[in-house]
């Protein structure tokens, strides 16, 4: 059974800077594509940014492009979002989840609140 485990969520001023990380336990192997995704009450679950292995490329939400950082650790199953220059529209519950044995997993979310 893979669990994801979200950390390093709480609340910070705007122009402040976080970072999350996400650990990866069980079988299943290494993920092939590392996500993190953010949710707010009444919305969508929304893309954040992705790490692709196998294309080993990185990619970012418009709105997170420049502020925003993924990164990955192979050798301890873990990944992180560097975010920079929060702002209030930031606020979110953020999620990572993983494709692992070409199956879809998430984590249990991690809120980060922006004060202005």
């Amino acid at each position: 059974q893979v669990q994801l485990v979200e950390s390093g969520g709480g609340v910070v001023q705007s122009g402040g800077s976080l970072k999350l990380s996400c650990a990866a336990s069980g079988s299943g192997g290494r993920p092939t594509v590392s996500d993190w995704f953010r949710q707010t009450p009444g919305k969508e679950r929304e893309f954040v940014a992705r790490f692709s292995i196998i294309a080993n490329t990185t990619a970012y939400a418009t709105s997170v492009a420049g502020r925003f950082t993924i990164a990955r650790d192979d050798a301890k199953n873990m990944w992180w979002l560097q975010m920079n220059n929060l702002t209030p529209e930031d606020t979110a519950v953020y999620y990572c989840s993983a494709i692992i044995a070409g199956r879809k997993y998430w984590g249990q979310g991690t809120q980060v609140t922006v004060s202005s």
